[in-house]
């Protein structure tokens, strides 16, 4: 509802239609070495964020390792749709519409959509800026996927991708600024919170 209407106003249909060529395989190496220098590099940035970005970190650790598939398993099926239940039913019965629904909460609301709507807008600029200088020019709307809502942001560019040129697959070009909005909010929340907290 928010990002195709800023997608279509920021680009041209011909820099919608630009294909992007097949992510290169990563190898197992580099699967391993993601979640250790991430948590190496979370500590030193941003300690305040380890306890969300660690569990990041440890998931990752544990689905690419490759010998612990029992925790693998529990941890992908049971126990993420045990925290869920958990979770909506401890935020939905703390959200009574007397104290939900205040203007304080509706200026944050507001504050949010805005701020969703400036880092879509940055996102396709930037991936604008950046075709100034490449010569293999990148689909400007992936930029656009620069958020943290994963992974909802870069299925909004898959399926606007897909209305231009049904043979163009951005989703996973589109995950990788997708996962970098997660942990880059995730560290500025840390950075910002040792900033209130001091």
């Amino acid at each position: 509802m928010i990002q195709p209407p800023i997608i279509r106003l920021l680009t041209t249909k011909e820099e919608r239609m630009i294909k992007m060529a097949a992510p290169r395989m990563v190898n197992k190496t580099e699967k391993i070495m993601f979640p250790i220098v991430g948590l190496i590099l979370t500590t030193f940035i941003s300690p305040t964020a380890l306890p969300l970005l660690g569990m990041l970190f440890f998931g990752n650790i544990i689905k690419e390792s490759g010998v612990v598939k029992r925790l693998q398993n529990t941890a992908a099926n049971p126990l993420i749709d045990i925290v869920t239940i958990i979770l909506g039913l401890t935020v939905g019965a703390s959200t009574q519409a007397s104290v939900f629904l205040t203007p304080e909460s509706i200026k944050i609301f507001a504050l949010g959509a805005a701020s969703f709507c400036v880092a879509t807008a940055g996102g396709l600029l930037g991936a604008k800026l950046m075709n100034v200088f490449l010569k293999e020019k990148i689909n400007p709307m992936i930029g656009a996927a620069g958020v943290s809502a994963v992974p909802d942001s870069a299925r909004v560019v898959e399926v606007e991708g897909q209305k231009y040129d049904p043979s163009n697959h951005l989703l996973m070009h589109a995950m990788a600024p997708n996962v970098s909005g997660v942990i880059g909010s995730a560290v500025a929340a840390g950075v910002m919170m040792s900033f209130l907290m001091m």
